[in-house]
């Protein structure tokens, strides 16, 4: 399997960039595991899902992102769940948590995002966790659509746990309008649910249109990825994708 790119910066201003979608299970697994997986996929941007919430949330999760290489962007328990970290290649211009509007009986849900830039290229940027209420998931879907659009930026992208998978009208509502990395550009693995059997896709990197998606999947083969750690460090397999953003 070809490798993927690294990040780097193309003549013309483009910037080619990993992010990383990954749902950590509120750390409640191997974590040492789990800072090695992050650690040799390199990424840009970690979208994580299911970042700690409670007590001692923001150490925990700083803990995890130094022992990666990254840094807290935003997110956590101010975003119920979703979180964003960042290598200091990123240039933060903004960040704003969403919180989701609650159904009663339900999970709270929210998003995390932000807008950075990569040398001139400016992105916007979202983490997601969506229901397991199937209806609920749909408007949520809706309201990540919304929410992208309303970062003023031409180029975004957008990860998560759907909570469903490629055939589910959530899933399609999000692969209609924006691009469906995995299905862009297939490189890797491509179940992510669960570590020890995948059989299920419900996680996933989208690109709005103008983005140039040069592959995406579980990082099976990436070097330094070991099947050991990606069963210890939680229930869900990661997804990287690797893009090219235009100037």
């Amino acid at each position: 399997m070809a490798l993927l790119p690294n990040s780097a910066t193309e003549p013309d201003g483009s910037a080619g960039i990993r992010v990383l979608s990954y749902n950590i299970r509120s750390m409640r697994d191997d974590t040492d595991a789990l800072a090695r997986v992050i650690t040799a996929c390199a990424p840009d941007l970690v979208l994580v899902q299911e970042a700690p919430r409670f007590f001692r949330w923001r150490k925990k999760l700083a803990r995890l992102a130094a022992a990666s290489g990254q840094v807290i962007l935003t997110g956590g328990a101010t975003a119920a769940g979703p979180a964003i970290l960042c290598s200091l290649r990123a240039t933060v211009e903004r960040t704003e948590d969403v919180l989701l509007p609650l159904t009663p009986g339900l999970h709270r849900r929210g998003f995390a995002t932000a807008v950075v830039r990569f040398g001139a290229t400016r992105l916007g940027v979202l983490s997601c966790h969506l229901s397991l209420q199937r209806d609920e998931r749909h408007e949520q879907g809706g309201l990540l659509l919304d929410r992208l659009a309303g970062l003023g930026v031409e180029h975004a992208v957008a990860g998560g746990d759907l909570n469903e998978g490629p055939d589910g009208r959530t899933f399609r509502r999000l692969a209609g309008t924006l691009q469906d990395c995995r299905t862009t550009a297939p490189w890797g693995g491509e179940f992510t649910s669960t570590p020890a059997d995948p059989r299920r896709r419900i996680d996933a990197v989208f690109a709005t249109k103008g983005i140039e998606v040069l592959g995406c999947g579980v990082p099976l083969d990436q070097p330094g990825v070991r099947e050991a750690d990606l069963r210890a460090a939680t229930d869900h397999l990661p997804v990287l994708a690797a893009l090219r953003i235009p100037a």
